[in-house]
């Protein structure tokens, strides 16, 4: 299921603008959770959050900063302390920044546009 989370998120990433909806995401990526369930919106977040250390570790933007969380302006708590984790800088910091997300997500996105990245990890 990260794979297609992946290849889901790479693809809006070269062909959308903006961000996608954890809704969306499930149902355009066929991944049939149903996010009333707390349990299986978890795991989403879970595979989110390791499809985009992934990236990270391998020196690609975090892909979940695509996926934008229900009822905010972009993303959630634990996507900033996520990117602590990858030593981004500290969340609190992170979530006030209101260029933070914004550079993020337009690196990610120049990142999957440039066809050689995109042919060589994709």
């Amino acid at each position: 299921m990260t794979g297609r989370i992946r290849t889901y998120l790479i693809r809006y990433a070269r062909r959308q603008t903006g961000t996608v909806s954890y809704l969306t995401l499930v149902q355009e990526a066929e991944l049939g959770l149903n996010l009333d369930i707390s349990h299986e919106k978890s795991r989403l977040n879970e595979m989110l959050a390791e499809i985009s250390t992934t990236e990270h570790t391998d020196g690609r933007p975090p892909l979940s900063c695509l996926v934008k969380v229900p009822g905010s302006k972009g993303q959630g708590d634990n996507f900033y302390k996520l990117c602590e984790k990858m030593g981004m800088g500290e969340w609190r910091s992170l979530k006030q920044d209101e260029e933070f997300l914004k550079n993020l997500v337009r690196t990610c996105r120049d990142f999957w546009l440039d066809e050689a990245n995109f042919q060589k990890f994709a």
